[in-house]
């Protein structure tokens, strides 16, 4: 795929670690970054029916200031400011996320509540990215934190790479972005160990997920040939180890793989290459329609190649053949592998109906990401049509129901 012009943007992130156990990795930050005293933000289910939590807090010893473990599916501004204040009043020089999505992006906007003293939702008034004709608008900037965050990723969603957060404002039913180069982590721990207690749906809905990033950078305009070469690496890894994974839950190697993917899948995001629709409207199905959001990638991405190809067929060839099904249309392939990963694949499967279309048309308009898909969605209709195409794998009818999985993981 040629990319005549462009730039790359290196990430300011500082490592990824992997291979080690969770608990020991974060002793290891802990003493590298010299805090003293470390909160940890986590998920439910791990700290109350797993002892991969105590296994932390023993690790850290002295150095642990305190744990918070209520942080709902969707990451709202309620939870942030929970957070923020919990571990204002421990004393907190470290957040160190463990969980899902949720988790990671709650600990990327807790710590500018806390450097800008936030204590009511409507103090994040104003700092949210706002799309417009002219680029992105904020209008109040964030100031480099002081306390930052380590995470310990236990889904594959990959937020944990990018530097900014998704947050739901309930009060609206808005999602929203909020960025700032110090909201990526300064350490990323993969540990397939503590990834083996995730719910089967989300660990492969979420993985998905990690494949959106991939696929929309490898459509951006804005690409270049390094994220090229590494997101399509992922998007391949991701295809086989979440088919293999889901045959065997407890082979750790194959867990290794997917969150392999899953960083490299990412690499867009860490860089800044813009993502496109299925960010755009994504947002707006988890944040105001309330779809799960690793359930949003199996039923919206085929709509969103399709309404792209046109201007994306040489990126959708090499997308093809990074499912494993070169020659083949993109769409079809994606909802192939959606359907072997028993996942829904339509978005009526997920509760979205024709009559929802044009209130998330409306919302998701407006969002940043709206225009940086290589097809422009500049009107509701643009959101509207791209939601109306049709698939043509008849196959995608059949597919195993699927339990919820438990909140927070």
């Amino acid at each position: 795929m040629t990319r005549d012009e462009g730039q790359l943007i290196f990430p300011p992130m500082e490592r990824v670690i992997y291979g080690r156990p969770a608990a020991r990795a974060v002793r290891e930050e802990a003493e590298r970054l010299k805090a003293s005293r470390i909160f940890l933000v986590v998920s439910r289910t791990l700290n109350t029916t797993t002892d991969e939590i105590q296994k932390v807090r023993d690790a850290l010893g002295g150095r642990y200031a305190g744990t918070f473990d209520g942080v709902p599916q969707h990451t709202t501004r309620t939870s942030a400011i929970a957070v923020a204040m919990a571990a204002a009043e421990a004393g907190a020089d470290l957040l160190v996320a463990i969980g899902g999505g949720s988790v990671v992006d709650v600990v990327k906007i807790a710590i500018m509540c806390i450097e800008h003293e936030i204590t009511a939702e409507a103090g994040l008034d104003g700092y949210e990215r706002v799309g417009s004709e002219g680029g992105v608008i904020t209008q109040k900037h964030f100031r480099s934190p002081r306390v930052r965050t380590v995470v310990v990723p236990t889904t594959l969603s990959g937020g944990e790479y990018n530097m900014g957060a998704l947050v739901t404002d309930t009060s609206r039913g808005w999602k929203q972005t909020f960025a700032h180069p110090e909201m990526m982590p300064r350490s990323i721990i993969l540990d397939a160990a503590i990834a083996r207690h995730t719910p089967e749906t989300l660990w492969l809905g979420s993985g998905t997920r990690a494949m959106d990033h991939g696929i929309e950078a490898l459509l951006s305009p804005a690409g270049n040939p390094l994220v090229d070469a590494v997101v399509t690496q992922g998007i391949a890894d991701l295809a086989q180890g979440l088919v293999k994974s889901r045959a065997a839950p407890d082979d750790l190697e194959l867990r290794a793989l997917c969150q392999r993917g899953s960083w490299l899948a990412a690499f867009g995001l860490q860089c800044r290459v813009p993502m496109g629709a299925s960010h755009a409207i994504g947002h707006v199905l988890g944040g105001t329609i309330g779809v799960p959001h690793y359930l949003i990638t199996p039923t919206l991405m085929p709509h969103v190649l399709r309404y792209n190809k046109p201007v994306t067929q040489e990126a959708q060839s090499v997308l093809a053949r990074a499912l494993g099904e070169e020659g083949t249309d993109a769409a079809d392939a994606l909802e192939r592998l959606v359907a072997r990963l028993g996942l829904p694949g339509r978005l009526a499967d997920v509760g979205v109906q024709p009559s929802d279309f044009p209130k998330i048309a409306d919302v998701a308009v407006k969002s940043v990401f709206a225009r940086s898909n290589p097809r422009p969605l500049a009107r509701p209709q643009d959101v509207i049509d791209l939601l109306e195409t049709q698939g043509s794998v008849s196959s995608m009818e059949a597919r195993d129901r699927i339990a919820a999985p438990q909140r927070g993981v």
